[in-house]
C-alpha cells in the first residue's frame, strides 16, 4: 500500500526531501505543470519560475500579470483552455458513443484524444507564430473564431 493511501500525504516519503511551494515553482526544469490551485503563479513569483514550459493543468493557475512576465522571459505557457481540454474531449467521445450506440475500447479513445489534442495544439501554435501573440491569446482567438463560424453557419438559434 502506498504512503498516501496509508496516511493521507507523502511527507516523509523515503529518500525524499521536503520542499516549499515557492521552491517547487522555482525549480530548474523543462516543464512545470501547475495542476491543483488557481492563481498559484502571480507577479510576486513569476520571475522565479525557471521552467521552459508551463502547462496549465489547473484552471487559471497563472494570473494575467504573471502570464505577461512569463511570456517576456520566453517561457511557453500552454493555457488551461488548451492544456486541460482532454477531459472535456473524452466526455464528448462518451456522448458520441451513447448517441450512436458505439463501444470504443480504451486504446481507440486514447488514439482519438491524441489526434484531437495534437491538432488543437498545432492550430494554436500556428496562430501564435503567425500573429505573434501569446499561446493564451491564440487559444482564445481560435475558440472565438470557431464559435463565430458556427453561428455564421447555423444562425443564432439552433
Amino acid at each position: 500500500m502506498h504512503m498516501k493511501a496509508l496516511c493521507g500525504h507523502v511527507r516523509g516519503f523515503p529518500e525524499s526531501e521536503p520542499i516549499s511551494p515557492a521552491e517547487l515553482l522555482a525549480l530548474n526544469c523543462d516543464i512545470l505543470v501547475p495542476a491543483a490551485l488557481e492563481n498559484v503563479i502571480h507577479v510576486d513569483n513569476a520571475f522565479s519560475v525557471r521552467a521552459r514550459i508551463v502547462a496549465e493543468a489547473a484552471n487559471g493557475p497563472v494570473m494575467p500579470a504573471a502570464d505577461r512576465i512569463l511570456e517576456s522571459k520566453g517561457t511557453l505557457v500552454i493555457p488551461d483552455i488548451l492544456c486541460n481540454a482532454g477531459g472535456v474531449t473524452v466526455s464528448y467521445f462518451e456522448w458520441v458513443q451513447d448517441e450512436q450506440h458505439l463501444f470504443w475500447d480504451a486504446q481507440d479513445v486514447y488514439n482519438r484524444l491524441e489526434r484531437v489534442m495534437k491538432t488543437a495544439f498545432r492550430d494554436v501554435l500556428k496562430i501564435k507564430l503567425d500573429r505573434e501573440v501569446s499561446m493564451r491569446i491564440a487559444a482564445n482567438m481560435l475558440g472565438i473564431g470557431r464559435v463565430a463560424e458556427a453561428v455564421r453557419l447555423r444562425g443564432i438559434y439552433p
